[in-house]
C-alpha cells in the first residue's frame, strides 16, 4: 500500500502481501528495499511481524531500510533487531534532538538515517499530519552535526503524484555534507537521471514501479551509471 501526499485518506493497495512484493524486487536485482510502517506512523498498530518476515525472506540478498513511528530510543533498539540494515527517524528528529543523538550512538552511522519530509520548506511530522515551524535545512544541519550521515528527503506535495522530484530541494541539503536520497514524485527514468546527475546518493521509487511506468531492471541499470552508492 502507498499514500498520495502522505494522506491516509488517499491510499492505494497494490498488493496485499508485502513479502511477495519484496521477493519480486529481490528477484529483479534490487539492492535496497525501502519499507514504511504506516500503522506505526499514524499510531494505529505495528507491522513488526511483517517486517521480520520480509527480512527473513530477502534479507540475505539485499538491504532493507525501515521508517515509520521510530520516535523513542526503545523503539529504535527494537527495530534494529528486525533484520533491517538501516532505520529512518522522522518526527523525533524534529521534536527530540537528544533522542537522535542517542540513537546515532546506539545504531552507528551506517544504520541510521533521518527522514526530512518537507512541506513548503518546513518539516512535516507525525505521519505528515502536522507541519512544524522548523525549516528543513536547519534540521538537516542539526542532525548532521549529531552524527547523521544519510538524509532521506521527501517533498510531501510531490509524494505519490508522479509530477517529478524536487531536485533543487534535495541538492540544497547536500551542502550539509550528508548523503542525500531523494523521494517523492519520481515518474520516469528521466527523473532518475536528473537526480543522479545532481550528485545524489540515491532515489526512492514507489508508485511508478507499482504502476509499470518504470521497469526496475531499467532503473537499476541507470543507477549503476548515474548514482553514487547510497
Amino acid at each position: 500500500m502507498r499514500l498520495s501526499q502522505g494522506s491516509a485518506a488517499r491510499e492505494t493497495v497494490y498488493d496485499d502481501d508485502p513479502v511477495r512484493v519484496a521477493e519480486r524486487f529481490a528477484e529483479a536485482g534490487a539492492r535496497w528495499i525501502h519499507l514504511v510502517d504506516l500503522d506505526r506512523a499514524f499510531d494505529q498498530g505495528s507491522n513488526d511481524v511483517v517486517v521480520r518476515r520480509v527480512a527473513d525472506r530477502v534479507g540475505a540478498r539485499l538491504r532493507l531500510q525501515l521508517g515509520g513511528g521510530l520516535r523513542t530510543l526503545e523503539r529504535v533498539r527494537a527495530a534494529l533487531d528486525l533484520g533491517v540494515a538501516r532505520l529512518v527517524i522522522g518526527t523525533a528528529a524534529a521534536t527530540d534532538p537528544e533522542m537522535v543523538a542517542a540513537a546515532a550512538a546506539l545504531a552507528g552511522p551506517e544504520r541510521l538515517a533521518v527522514g526530512l519530509d518537507a512541506r513548503d520548506g518546513f518539516v512535516a511530522v507525525r505521519g505528515w499530519t502536522e507541519t512544524s515551524t522548523l525549516r528543513t535545512i536547519d534540521l538537516a544541519r542539526r542532525v548532521v552535526a549529531q552524527g547523521i550521515g544519510t538524509l532521506i528527503y521527501t517533498d510531501v506535495a510531490r509524494d505519490g503524484m508522479l509530477e517529478g522530484p524536487d531536485v533543487d530541494g534535495a541538492r540544497a541539503l547536500q551542502t550539509t555534507g550528508a548523503r542525500v536520497v531523494a523521494s517523492g514524485g519520481v515518474a520516469s527514468l528521466a527523473d532518475l537521471r536528473r537526480l543522479g546527475r545532481a550528485g545524489l546518493a540515491g532515489a526512492i521509487i514507489g508508485r511508478a514501479l507499482y504502476e509499470g511506468r518504470i521497469a526496475l531492471g531499467d532503473a537499476l541499470a541507470l543507477l549503476r551509471d548515474e548514482f553514487s552508492a547510497a
